[in-house]
């Protein structure tokens, strides 16, 4: 199963988005938090983000979900050319649409094209 990392600047809103990715797309979907710093402040980490990745790595790829600014680029630090990937995808509903297909069993690209389609969901 593909598994999927949401990288924040906020560890308490990636937490959050990370819960209602979970009650929508089922708790099954190896999915993580990196949000904020290691002594619980504002920003990203690498060493968080990677310890994310390792922890939802199931062999089927990992996609990297970040919020804005450095999240963005700590996920281009850490993406891989096969098997990390980022999505550049609206936070919330990206994050709920790839958590989603992947708990489907949609592969790696699946699951980032569903994350994708995110941008064409309106609201009204």
């Amino acid at each position: 199963m593909v598994g999927i990392v949401l990288i924040s600047h906020s560890s308490s809103l990636a937490a959050e988005v990370a819960a209602l990715a979970r009650q929508i797309g089922g708790a099954h979907v190896p999915l993580a938090a990196a949000g904020g710093t290691e002594d619980g402040g504002l920003g990203t980490s690498p060493d968080l983000v990677t310890a994310a990745i390792k922890e939802v790595d199931r062999g089927d790829g990992v996609v990297l979900i970040p919020d804005l600014g450095s999240s963005v680029l700590t996920a281009k630090l850490l993406q891989t050319p096969d098997d990390v990937v980022i999505a550049d995808v609206p936070f919330v509903e990206g994050a709920i649409s790839a958590v989603v297909a992947a708990g489907g069993g949609a592969s790696l690209d699946g699951v980032l094209a569903a994350a994708e389609e995110a941008w064409h969901v309106r609201k009204l």
